[in-house]
């Protein structure tokens, strides 16, 4: 891995700086680094795709709604630890590294033809909870944040989410259902 995709990725993510555990945090960059190696996306065309594919000419990017997510997700689990914290225990770091890799794996859903992106087999074949976990388990992801990837989306519906996985779920939500409205 390449020293200025590395720079790239921490550039994108300021948040990467809230994980205190210094191993979660390098798991999770390198995650990053790893899904940008195998995709044709470059990091600054996270800043101009739209951040999904349902919402006809969404307004809004991929690294805004990314963004927005962690924010609420952090700041979800800093309430819920002021007022529950005794009765609901919630792993801060778990929470931010998840909603930094929820959707890792979308940019494995892309491939450029003729200059142009769109959806991949793999993409149609794979959503990206599915690919976004095996590139976590591949760099070491502990299990509670890859639980975090996998039922981020309406896959999650199917299993019994953790504390730190309904909190990133509701976060991704929040900034994803309202624009459902707008097309």
């Amino acid at each position: 891995m390449t020293e200025a995709l590395r720079k790239s990725v921490e550039e994108l993510w300021p948040e990467l700086g809230w994980i205190q555990d210094t191993e979660l945090r390098k798991q999770t960059t390198v995650a990053w680094i790893k899904a940008f190696e195998r995709s044709p996306l470059e990091p600054d065309d996270l800043n101009q795709i739209p951040f999904t594919l349902l919402v006809p000419n969404c307004p809004a990017t991929f690294m805004e709604h990314k963004r927005c997510v962690v924010h609420i997700a952090k700041q979800s689990a800093l309430a819920m630890q002021e007022f529950l914290g005794k009765a609901l225990p919630i792993d801060l770091d778990t929470v931010i590294a998840g909603a930094i890799l929820a959707d890792v794996g979308k940019l494995l859903e892309y491939e450029k033809v003729d200059g142009e992106l769109r959806q991949s087999d793999r993409g149609k074949a794979l959503r990206h909870p599915f690919t976004g976990v095996a590139l976590a388990v591949e760099c070491g992801v502990p299990d509670a944040v890859s639980h975090i990837i996998a039922t981020h989306a309406a896959e999650g519906d199917l299993v019994k989410r953790s504390t730190e996985a309904f909190i990133v779920h509701h976060a991704d939500f929040m900034s994803f259902e309202p624009f459902k409205g707008l097309g």
